[in-house]
């Protein structure tokens, strides 16, 4: 511990009121030193024992002051008190940046919108003091004690390893990591794996890809900002841009109770600001590279009967990762600039599933950018522009993989596909007077979802977005004849086909304009933030089925017993063509008050109104709220003044539009097609390279030849014709939306720790989905079903037409409210309106998360630790916008509410529930050259489903096999929280194991080399293997019978591996 230090007036305590820079930062001052490495904005920062009251005085006004702090997604602030009249001046010595006010009569000042980093404050031309201001926090500079004209006298300060006083201005729920804390920290370098280190989120399932859920939350309802412009991929909210990780100077992760300037998330926000240039140059480089031969071997899934099942162990991927970067001032004082190149390559073998047709190898190569200018214009103007590049380009070799086995087989084609794109961002910044600050971002962002293949023989596949020209190439094969069957002929498949499946059209993309304007306003003991928002995203979009086709082949057994000679096959063609242009424009005023109360006790109010517009793909609005309205409250209580204990809490109502993937099948153009065909009856073969049937006369199938079984039909209502817009969504639909309420408190132990506690509740209000079980509405319109099975309303005089252009398969509702529809019953262009009840279409969407958070913040001289621990419930009968049960992406259109019958028993313990999750990490200094590192994760395993089949036979006892003869699924299979026919409600199958993670790292950077700096990262030390996810489809959708795969494991814990790392700055 350093010495105790005496000065007049003032030494700086504090900071920032959040978290800083490292303790073990190169280029932080002694002072600086003092700064712990916080996770939470509500981490506590103490002050010695040590000060006397006066000084503890200071610490409140450091971090508690007049005009207190409000939340920015892109700057800090510096605020304090001082004599009325006294001018402030602060100064950011690396940029040459200066700003100067006079303090008001009330005593306060305040200078908004800082660009995050080291500054200077000074009184009358006085001595200056250091203040690191970080992203959306104060800090604060007291020159005369808070309500007194009267100096303060000297104050004792404690050095290095002293963490610093409680923010007892916030009232969010916020994490903030700097570039150096991140550094320390074996953690992978991407966006999602830093948020994870934030108390309450977890990692979603793998099906999704790396994202996380905050709060109970689904993965697809958070919101991701670089310097102040969403990046948000918001086609399906299951993506965002990436700069280059490098490039990240502070990464802030709000998991609750933020502010009234953010909105359009249930979930969380991840907000990054990316480094910047000074008056000084700098540059530098590193490697990071993790090798396929340190890796150890994934685990491998295997059948009951200890067949191999997935060859995980056979998978290989090799990682490196090259950064250059270099910035400085190009006029000193005024025109900074800061610029990065980085290239990374992964290379994949994957084998998967012995059942699979094929095994790949991937070659992902993401050569991207960053450039940051700052202009400072005058000291009242600044313009800044940032632009980064994330494009990526995968390429996947193709090989066959014979049936029941893992083996790779001959080449069979590649498959390109392209992600991301071109960010552009501008922002301007004004310091009108000394109390009012103006702030305007214009931002365009781009983000490309194309894909093309070709063949083994060189042949082109692609799909170009015309719905009557379907995708090139080879169509997809399946074979659903049962095995006895397949062993006559052999498994019918193709060589040909790439995906299996379907694939993008050649110009899937989507873009972005932003604009939007802030202002703040101190007007006395309240800060005034208001400000307007306009977000605009196009998405063009579409998928055919690769080849244009599926063939289909299965069989026929009239009596029911196998290989009895009389069985026979056939086989249908299904054509499913998708492509479309839609948009969504989204706007958003907001206004909050940060009032000053009294010295000890802050109450926050915010105000925020919503307006989100859906547009299908002929520019028809299908889809448009007006003014959602989102109250945010907020109170921060410093019990005894001091900022040792802090007492706080805030309530909130968050909105969620509808993503633009709904418009693409729902509410625009798509053709589904089938068609069923005679096949061995007929004489037919099989191509052996294509697998598609072939008739008798050595001709390919097609529609209506003499294989046909003559019922072509439409399915679902695609026809290839635009749907009628005023029809896609109920009348009265509200957005998905949730409340939120929130209450802690903080208490500094000892003068290095600190301890937190926070209780969080979440409901879940609204969710918006689709529902596809016209019953309800016919009854509600007064039709009947007759004996045909039609719907009349005139004793069968006339019938409906279902579905047609105005009379949509799905439709979009609130689950559990009445839905006002408008339909074209008889296809005659005459919409009527019909009122549902909701509790005909289904129950009230239900969704609830409850928390309690331990967080604790520790900082010694040569040590950190910090974490948390969270016991929490998540629980309801929908996750949200997506569905983990099934790995469905489908954001906003889950089978969840399709047929009412699909809500039975779903009401339990969600994908997301994580009940114990334990999070430590920290970094030990061994000498000033070498440190250690860890990172620590215990979590309980997630509920698991039986998932089954709705048997409709009436004659079926719960608890028995089904009856070949009589029985009779519905159409959605095995989708039911059911199995042997008999309830088993969400939730109740069981639980994954827990797991325990932990990472390590060691660091060296030589004496005799500044700048240089050796580390090797160690994930997943101890090489745990557990299952992290499984199958939890039970039942054979077609016969009911048991899986033998249930349950079977689907993805594992990662192996271990390392990652080495090599870096040199200067």
């Amino acid at each position: 511990m350093q010495p105790v230090i005496q000065e007049k007036v003032l030494l700086r305590i504090c900071f920032d009121c959040t978290v800083g820079r490292s303790p073990f930062a190169a280029d932080v001052s002694p002072l600086d030193q003092t700064r712990p490495l916080g996770v939470s904005s509500m981490a506590s920062q103490y002050l010695t024992k040590g000060l006397k009251r006066s000084a503890l005085t200071v610490a409140l006004g450091l971090c508690f002051v007049g005009g207190v702090n409000a939340q920015t997604n892109t700057a800090g602030a510096i605020a304090g008190h001082a004599s009325a009249g006294d001018t402030i001046t602060v100064t950011n010595p690396a940029t040459g940046f200066s700003r100067t006010i006079t303090v008001g009569a009330d005593g306060s000042y305040r200078f908004s919108a800082l660009p995050i980093g080291q500054y200077q404050v000074s009184r009358n031309g006085g001595a200056a003091r250091n203040a690191n201001v970080s992203v959306g926090t104060a800090a604060n500079v007291d020159f005369v004690q808070a309500g007194t004209a009267g100096e303060l006298d000297t104050v004792e300060v404690v050095g290095a390893g002293a963490i610093n006083p409680i923010d007892v201005t916030s009232v969010e729920s916020t994490t903030i990591l700097t570039a150096e804390q991140i550094a320390k920290i074996p953690v992978p370098r991407d966006t999602t794996s830093v948020a994870l280190l934030a108390p309450g989120t977890v990692r979603g399932d793998a099906a999704f890809g790396n994202l996380a859920s905050f709060g109970g939350s689904s993965v697809a309802e958070n919101q991701y900002y670089i310097n102040g412009f969403n990046i948000t991929n918001s086609f399906r909210s299951l993506n965002f841009s990436n700069v280059p990780f490098e490039a990240i100077q502070e990464q802030q992760i709000k998991t609750g109770g933020y502010g009234a300037e953010f909105g359009r998330s249930l979930g969380g926000v991840i907000n990054q600001i990316t480094k910047r240039g000074t008056n000084e140059f700098h540059a530098g480089g590193n490697i990071f590279w993790s090798p396929e031969n340190l890796r150890e071997d994934g685990a491998n899934a295997y059948l009951r009967d200890g067949t191999l099942r997935s060859d995980n162990s056979s998978d290989t991927q090799n990682e490196w990762v090259a950064n250059a970067w270099a910035s400085g001032a190009l006029i000193k004082d005024k025109l900074f600039a800061y610029g990065l190149i980085s290239y990374r390559e992964q290379e994949n073998d994957t084998f998967g599933s012995v059942v699979a047709p094929t095994n790949t190898n991937a070659t992902i190569e993401v050569p991207s950018w960053l450039l940051k200018m700052d202009w400072n214009i005058t000291d009242n103007h600044l313009l800044e522009f940032t632009a980064f590049s994330d494009e990526q380009e995968t390429d996947t070799d193709v090989y066959a993989n014979a049936f029941g086995s893992l083996q790779r087989g001959q080449f069979l084609g590649l498959n390109h596909q392209e992600q991301g794109g071109d960010n552009y961002i501008l922002k301007y910044t004004g310091y009108i007077t000394d109390n009012f600050t103006l702030s305007a971002l214009a931002g365009h962002g781009e983000f490309s979802r194309s894909q093309r293949l070709r063949t083994a023989a060189g042949q082109e596949v692609s799909y170009g977005g015309n719905l009557n020209v379907p995708a090139s190439g080879c169509p997809q094969i399946v074979d659903a004849r049962p095995g006895y069957r397949q062993a006559l002929t052999g498994v019918y498949g193709s060589t040909c086909n790439l995906t299996n499946g379907s694939i993008d059209r050649t110009d899937s993309g989507d873009e972005r304009d932003q604009f939007r304007i802030d202002a703040e306003w101190q007007l006395g003991d309240h800060l005034l933030r208001f400000g307007y928002d306009v977000d605009n995203y196009t998405s063009v979009a579409g998928q055919s089925i690769e080849g244009g086709r599926q063939w289909r082949y299965s069989t026929v057994n009239p009596d029911g017993i196998a290989n009895n000679g009389d069985e026979f096959d056939r086989v249908r063609e299904q054509i499913v063509n998708q492509g479309s242009s839609s948009e969504v424009k989204q706007r958003a005023f907001y206004i909050q008050d940060a009032w000053n109360i009294t010295d000890n006790f802050i109450a926050y109010v915010g105000l925020r109104w919503d307006t989100f517009e859906n547009l299908d793909g002929f520019g028809n609005t299908f889809v448009k709220i007006d003014n959602q309205f989102g109250p945010r409250l907020g109170f921060s209580w410093d019990v005894f003044g001091d900022s040792t204990f802090k007492v706080f809490g805030n309530a909130g109502r968050y909105a969620l539009p509808l993503t633009p993937s709904v418009a693409v099948r729902g509410a625009s153009a798509s053709i589904f097609t089938r068609e069923d065909y005679n096949f061995t009856s007929v004489g037919g073969t099989v191509d052996p390279i294509t697998g598609a049937p072939i008739g008798a006369d050595g001709n390919p199938f097609g529609s209506g030849d003499g294989n046909s079984r003559n019922n072509f039909r439409y399915v679902n209502g695609e026809f290839g014709t635009a749907k009628n817009a005023n029809t896609i969504a109920s009348q009265n639909l509200d957005p998905m939306y949730q409340d939120e309420y929130i209450l802690g408190f903080q208490k500094a132990l000892t003068d290095h720790f600190s301890l937190g506690v926070r209780g969080i509740y979440r409901d879940l209000k609204a969710a918006i989905d689709d529902n596809c079980d016209y019953t309800a509405l016919f009854r509600a319109a007064g039709f009947e079903q007759d004996d045909t099975g039609g719907w009349t309303e005139d004793g069968g005089a006339t019938y409906a037409v279902l579905p047609g252009d105005g009379f949509p398969y799905c439709r979009m509702f609130n689950p559990g409210k009445d839905a006002i529809f408008l339909t074209d019953f008889y296809n005659d262009g005459t919409l009527r309106s019909t009122t549902v009840t909701g509790s005909t279409l289904s129950p009230d969407a239900k969704r609830t998360y409850s928390a309690i958070e331990f967080f604790f913040d520790g900082n010694w001289d040569k040590f950190f630790l910090q974490g948390s621990y969270t016991y929490a419930k998540s629980k309801g009968n929908t996750e949200g916008g997506v569905k983990s049960d099934i790995g469905q992406n489908n954001t906003s259109v889950t089978q969840d509410f399709d047929y009412i019958e699909l809500t039975t028993d779903t009401y339990g313990y969600l994908p997301n529930d994580r009940r114990h999750s334990l999070k430590l990490f920290g970094n030990y200094s061994i000498t000033d050259e070498w440190s250690v590192g860890a990172n620590l994760l215990v979590q309980s395993g997630r509920p698991l489903n039986c998932l089954g089949t709705l048997d409709r036979d009436p004659g079926r006892v719960p608890g028995t096999p089904p009856n070949p003869d009589s029985f009779d699924p519905h159409p959605y299979g095995s989708s039911f929280m059911r199995c042997l026919n008999t309830p088993t409600p969400r939730g109740t199958a069981g639980r994954l194991p827990w797991t325990t993670n932990v990472d390590m790292n060691v660091a060296w950077a030589p004496s005799f080399v500044e700048g240089l700096q050796f580390k090797m990262d160690v994930f997943n030390l101890f090489n745990s293997r557990k299952v992290t996810s499984v199958s939890e489809i039970a039942e054979d959708a077609a016969t009911g019978d048991n899986l033998s795969t249930y349950l079977l494991p689907t993805s594992f814990q990662a192996p271990r591996s390392v990652r080495f790392m090599v870096q040199y700055d200067f």
